[in-house]
């Protein structure tokens, strides 16, 4: 009896691993599709060039990468069974996410001050493919987020353990996979204005 419901758990496990990965790529393949299109419009005559990403913007990414290692570190503190140390740890993650959230708006609203709009007469191809390629990855950090608050209330019911930790790892992964495409995303844009 134990060890069929350790096979069905196993089971279950990986289930649930390999719809995070197909989510996951899938996320990766919209993001690729997005930026391939940049990437091909950047030939039309009213292409801008001279704009520079805003210095909220590599805040932002030094954010993202902090809470990555925040978030790392405290899946590390819940295996060696340090509770106090892994809420520490869990809540900077929170505050670094909500960090980098309010890091993005800062830089569109420099952009905006600029006088980059998404839409209008000062609105051009090249500024709304930056809004609405990092905006879309901004939405998903906020899922992110979400991920990041039930992973919280969960520590707090102490539903991980050194042998469990599937909830865990599910949006650890999640998080670094966020924090990878932004990273991707970031050079993107510095290098391929």
């Amino acid at each position: 009896m134990i060890e069929e419901e350790h096979i069905k758990s196993d089971k279950q496990y990986r289930a649930k691993k390999m719809m995070l990965w197909f989510g996951m790529l899938s996320i990766a393949m919209t993001f690729a599709g997005l930026t391939s299109a940049y990437l091909i419009s950047k030939s039309r005559p009213d292409w801008i060039k001279e704009i520079t990403l805003p210095p909220a913007f590599a805040i932002s990414t030094l954010i993202i990468v902090c809470s990555s290692i925040t978030f790392q570190w405290a899946k590390h503190f819940i295996r060696k069974n340090k509770r106090k140390n892994a809420t520490i740890l869990l809540l900077c993650t929170l505050f670094l996410g909500l960090g980098f959230v309010a890091s993005q708006i800062i830089g569109y609203q420099e952009i905006i001050n600029l006088g980059y709009n998404f839409t209008g007469p000062t609105s051009t191809i090249s500024v709304s493919f930056f809004y609405v390629i990092s905006f879309l990855h901004l939405l998903h950090v906020i899922a992110g987020i979400l991920v990041l608050l039930v992973v919280i209330y969960n520590h707090f019911k102490k539903t991980y353990t050194s042998k469990s930790m599937l909830g865990l790892e599910l949006g650890l992964y999640f998080w670094h996979f966020l924090d990878i495409v932004w990273l991707y995303l970031f050079v993107f844009f510095y290098f391929l204005r």
